[in-house]
């Protein structure tokens, strides 16, 4: 190799190494952090199926609130996440003597979310206290640090127990479809001082 070709190397090698740096940098810039158990959670306002804003701040004056975020729609219907959703509406009356309102948010790309969240809900009644809101293009789930940004995937599927301070009391994350927070953990986090 000569002179100039070793020169040029170098540049190469120190233009890709500026940039793989740079972007490193303003990925980790961007990404936001998993509320903790301890933190304040992150306040939000997203819709409801028939357009209706559902805002954390507000349902939190009230009571707990049960955050559970779902997979949404990536490619197809989750099935384990059909599951959780039909254990809380199971436990829907142990939630209310618990005082919690449930938020159920549904992540994905804006152009049909609407469209395939109704696909997930349609034989599904919500019982009262539960809200299912939808996240066009991930605008709430990259806020709370929980998107899953692989092929076929959506967003980590996460469950959180907020106090009416704002504080989070339970927090459960899956980094995998499975692992999620089982209904008598959330109660036993509502239930506790």
């Amino acid at each position: 190799m000569n002179l100039k070709q070793l020169t040029i190397c170098a540049a190469l090698l120190l233009a890709w190494t500026g940039m793989t740096v740079g972007a490193t940098n303003a990925f980790a810039a961007e990404a936001k952090s998993i509320p903790q158990v301890g933190d304040t959670a992150p306040d939000f306002t997203l819709n409801n199926l028939t357009g209706e804003p559902v805002s954390l701040a507000e349902l939190r004056k009230q009571s707990p609130v049960v955050l559970v975020v779902l997979r949404g729609y990536p490619g197809y219907q989750c099935p384990i996440c059909s599951i959780q959703m039909a254990g809380l509406v199971a436990k829907a009356k142990d939630l209310s003597a618990a005082g919690a309102k449930v938020v159920m948010v549904y992540p994905g790309p804006a152009d049909d979310l609407a469209k395939r969240a109704e696909e997930f809900t349609k034989s599904k009644a919500l019982p009262p206290g539960f809200h299912f809101v939808i996240d066009p293009d991930y605008q709430f789930t990259e806020s709370y640090g929980l998107r899953w940004n692989a092929p076929k995937e959506t967003a980590y599927p996460s469950t959180f127990v907020i106090a009416p301070e704002g504080t989070v009391k339970f927090a459960q994350v899956s980094k995998t479809h499975a692992g999620r927070a089982a209904v008598k953990d959330v109660l036993a986090a509502l239930n506790s001082n």
